[in-house]
């Protein structure tokens, strides 16, 4: 079998094509790869020093809570030896140590403090941001605000008591709003990164979310969401374990960043934009072939009608003037059915480009009426078979001279396949949409590969021909009758069967 030097050189053409398409793919995916793998360690990197300043703060915000807890320790004690102070002043007036304690008590310029006797009476009061003229008692908010820490009970005589209340200087409360203020700032710093990556924190049990930051404001509504999202970042990076002053432990969670992500995807969207890219541009070159082709064979099939019409017409008058003189035989009038059928080959060249009128015709009958034709110019070794009698009928919409062109092709190639001897067979079938036609015989054969090559224009296995009949007989099943024609089967060295398919 052979096969146009064309179509060869159009596979080869095309695998080669296709080869240095997927080279070029691979190696910008892979330098994109690259580019990605460098950019995501470049971030990581960047997650890990955020994560590390993030520790290195918490720890800063605890030695400060440390620290204070230490000052508000002093306190305490400056307030047990104020309280002995006065414990003592009140029960040793004559002493010399009073001064000492005196001094105690004078030099107390920071720790607000009432003295006050068992019925909460003021006695003495230092430090104290009200008039000790009008308030006399403690009691109310006054004394709530006192009684923060538990008061110093002072025993200076048998049966009787003075309490020392106190509470934290202005100094200690102003450094408690900073610290609170930087516990505030730590957890706004993490939520409003520099790092810029989505991040959760969550209380101690890991589930109950405190806050977030750089996530799809639209969901964060979503507490399915929202839990969804922390169990990715929990898959993705272990949590940043804290512990905050007085706070309990509280744990960060994070993924990497939306830009990160976006460039891990960027190659596979990068290889969905080149695949449609080449769909777009094969459709669009394919279709001006198409149409380039469709000219072709218009202008071709015209041209040929409109050459064969002048020889036509002058053995037309031959015959006319052979009649005339009395020449009358079967010669003759063979001769008038091959130019009629020369005709009607004309007609369907002219039809080419144009819109067939479709008629119902009867399927069987038109068979008939083509292999009765071709029986009496094959050879006598060519045995036809039609799986129908000749009195049925099957209609479907066809153009007559079209569809005779197509049987008439697909028969003479069955008779090239069995070298001038051997059997074609057909078969009609009634199908509810469709009529079909299977037309069989038992030559060569076709290789299966080649199923869909054989309708291409130019593609043939004789020594001799243009390889259109195929093509031709394809566009005017496809294209006039929206029909279908293909290899159904084959064989090689033992028989094709071609199926034609028919809309009814």
């Amino acid at each position: 079998m052979k096969t146009l030097n064309i179509y060869s050189k159009k596979k080869r053409w095309k695998w080669g094509l296709f080869s240095l398409a997927v080279i070029i793919v691979a190696a910008s995916l892979w330098y994109t790869n690259i580019l990605v793998k460098h950019i995501a360690r470049d971030q990581r990197k960047n997650l890990t020093l955020w994560a590390e300043a993030i520790q290195r703060k918490a720890d800063l915000v605890n030695y400060t809570d440390r620290f204070f807890k230490q000052l508000e320790n002093e306190e305490r004690k400056k307030a047990e030896i104020l309280a002995e102070a006065y414990k003592y002043v009140s029960i040793d007036t004559m002493s010399q140590s009073l001064t000492f304690y005196m001094k105690l008590i004078i030099g107390n310029t920071t720790v607000p403090v009432i003295l006050t006797d068992e019925n909460n009476f003021i006695k003495i009061a230092r430090n104290v941001d009200f008039n000790t003229d009008t308030v006399k008692v403690l009691k109310g908010r006054l004394l709530k605000e006192f009684t923060k820490y538990v008061p110093v009970e002072i025993n200076y005589l048998p049966g009787k008591k003075q309490f020392l209340y106190y509470k934290d200087s202005k100094l200690f409360k102003e450094l408690r709003i900073v610290l609170n203020d930087l516990i505030e700032s730590f957890f706004s710093e993490i939520v409003l990164n520099s790092a810029s990556v989505p991040v959760i924190i969550t209380d101690s049990t890991q589930q109950r979310i405190l806050q977030f930051g750089q996530l799809n404001s639209k969901k964060t509504t979503d507490s399915a969401y929202m839990h969804k999202t922390l169990e990715q970042m929990a898959s993705d990076n272990e949590p940043i374990e804290i512990e905050l002053a007085d706070q309990g432990k509280r744990y960060i969670f994070y993924q990497n960043s939306e830009l990160l992500t976006r460039l891990m995807y960027f190659p596979y969207f990068q290889l969905s934009i080149i695949g449609l890219f080449l769909f777009i541009a094969y459709v669009l070159f394919s279709s001006a072939r198409r149409s380039e082709q469709n000219q072709v064979w218009v202008g071709l099939a015209k041209e040929t009608a409109h050459q064969l019409g002048t020889p036509i017409s002058s053995m037309i008058a031959w015959i006319e003037l052979l009649k005339l003189e009395g020449h009358e035989s079967e010669t003759i009038d063979e001769l008038k059915k091959d130019i009629d059928r020369l005709h009607k080959i004309t007609d369907r060249f002219s039809k080419i480009g144009s819109t067939p009128i479709l008629k119902k015709e009867n399927i069987v009958k038109v068979i008939y009426n083509d292999i009765s034709y071709l029986k009496t110019r094959s050879s006598k070794k060519v045995e036809f078979s039609i799986n129908r009698r000749e009195d049925e009928t099957i209609y479907a919409p066809i153009n007559l001279h079209l569809f005779d062109w197509v049987i008439e092709n697909l028969c003479k190639n069955a008779i090239d396949a069995i070298g001038g001897e051997g059997k074609i067979k057909i078969d009609i079938f009634d199908d509810e949409k469709y009529v079909i036609i299977d037309i069989t015989d038992n030559g060569k054969g076709i290789p299966k590969s080649e199923f869909k090559t054989i309708f291409n224009p130019g593609y043939t296995s004789k020594k001799r021909g243009w390889g259109l009949g195929l093509s031709l007989a394809k566009r005017i099943i496809k294209e006039y009758h929206k029909g279908r024609i293909f290899v159904k089967a084959s064989i090689v060295g033992k028989g094709t069967t071609f199926r034609i398919m028919l809309k009814k």
